[in-house]
């Protein structure tokens, strides 16, 4: 899953990595010929259905592998993304990791902390799609294998839009602006954002940047490091005009994402009408708060009135398992587990992930997960998160300086100066 909520209480947590397992000899006489080895996997997976899903799956690789000991360690987005920071530092790496590919990944390989898979998962790569793969993929090398992909997209709340009188979701910004307006008049709080995790924000910003210049325009901005281009401002001023509009929930700079009074549970209750979020999003509300039913529905980010970028042009990512650089040969074996069609149709039909293997289409059985499984299989272009797409310090300014924006402490202008300054330093 891209973002999660809380840490499991009951999961493993390690004060250090290992940074290539343990392992011991085998007792004499025990079920396995081979050295006894302990996997430690970090993943984001804190709410259900994967976070059993996944405690299953480990439970039977170590069931198939009796040398093989897995110990995990389950962390919140947030969290996570320290521990990254100090693994990057440190130069050792957990023997199995969650990632979101792109400029993170590369980071992360650049430092030597990441194995090249590339051999010993060429029997399965042709059972993958091209999207979901190309996050993991440098110089024709692949570095990690995918277990989910999505893309962020309006969820909104079917009966508080007929209460406000609106007929059918907006197709355009300037539509959806006058929409933002009749929810407020109808008595609603239009949109619920988690503010204090900063990361919900930067959707919208990107978002209005894809369909103002394009998706060559944030492709160009990767290479060039320059964010000071008239589309990325006017990407600012847009957003900025929402947010003038008031359209958050009260508290909503201090609200966290997946907390009882967060932005999940604020869409969730019925406290909000909409919320910009990735395919996990149903998931995540039927955890956090009462469940919309019936009520719930989605759309695509509407297009820009003289924007370069289409609405068939999809925002999002999704999640994958690396294998630490100084790993064991059964960490390559549980990735392969992993993404096995058997194994992973599982988690597809239980509506935690989307297809990442051909022909698992069938096995999404929610209705509003296969709208966005429809969305994604007719994407004309695909763009990561930008916090995930670029370097991590690029995207953590994207994120910080967004949240700014959000807030009324930075303007459109601020912003893509800010964001330049750490491109060009990086």
């Amino acid at each position: 899953m891209r973002r999660s909520l809380v840490l499991v209480a009951t999961a493993v947590l390690l004060a250090g990595c290992s940074g290539g397992g343990t392992a011991e000899p085998a007792q004499s006489g025990g079920p396995a010929s081979a050295a006894k080895v302990t996997l430690e996997w970090w993943h984001l997976s804190t709410t259900e259905p994967m976070k059993t899903l996944w405690a299953t799956r480990a439970k039977e690789f170590q069931a198939a592998h009796p040398n093989v000991t897995m110990k995990l360690t389950v962390l919140e987005n947030d969290a996570y993304k320290a521990k990254l920071t100090t693994l990057t530092q440190s130069g050792k790496a957990p023997d199995l990791f969650a990632t979101w590919g792109g400029g993170v990944l590369k980071q992360e390989l650049d430092a030597g902390l990441v194995k090249d898979i590339s051999d010993d998962v060429a029997p399965v790569l042709g059972d993958f799609t091209k999207a979901s793969l190309a996050a993991y993929q440098f110089d024709g090398k692949t570095y990690a294998l995918p277990t989910d992909i999505g893309m962020v997209g309006f969820w909104y709340n079917k009966r508080l839009f007929a209460k406000a009188g609106i007929t059918a979701p907006p197709a355009t910004w300037a539509e959806f602006l006058e929409d933002v307006k009749k929810l407020k008049a109808s008595g609603t709080t239009p949109i619920a954002l988690a503010g204090k995790e900063k990361w919900p924000g930067h959707y919208y910003w990107a978002y209005l940047a894809m369909r103002i210049g394009g998706l060559p325009a944030l492709q160009q901005a990767g290479v060039d490091h320059d964010f000071t281009k008239p589309d990325f401002v006017t990407a600012g001023q847009q957003l900025k005009a929402l947010v003038d509009l008031q359209p958050f929930q009260k508290g909503f700079l201090g609200a966290g994402y997946g907390t009882p009074d967060g932005q999940a549970a604020t869409m969730s209750n019925g406290k909000a009408a909409m919320e910009l979020m990735g395919q996990w999003a149903p998931t995540v509300q039927a955890s956090s708060g009462k469940g919309l039913g019936g009520d719930l529905g989605f759309f695509p980010f509407p297009t820009v009135d003289g924007g370069k970028g289409a609405i068939t042009e999809a925002f999002g990512g999704g999640g994958g398992i690396a294998v630490g650089a100084d790993a064991p040969p059964e960490a390559v074996e549980f990735v392969k587990f992993m993404t096995e069609k058997g194994n992973h149709a599982k988690a597809v039909e239980s509506g935690g992930v989307l297809p990442v293997l051909k022909g698992e289409e069938s096995a999404v059985k929610d209705a509003n997960l296969k709208v966005v499984a429809e969305s994604l299989a007719s994407a004309t272009g695909f763009q990561l998160f930008l916090d995930q797409a670029y370097p991590p310090a690029v995207g953590q300014e994207v994120n910080d300086s967004v949240a700014q924006l959000i807030g009324g402490t930075k303007t459109p202008q601020q912003v893509v100066d800010a964001i330049t300054e750490v491109a060009k330093s990086e």
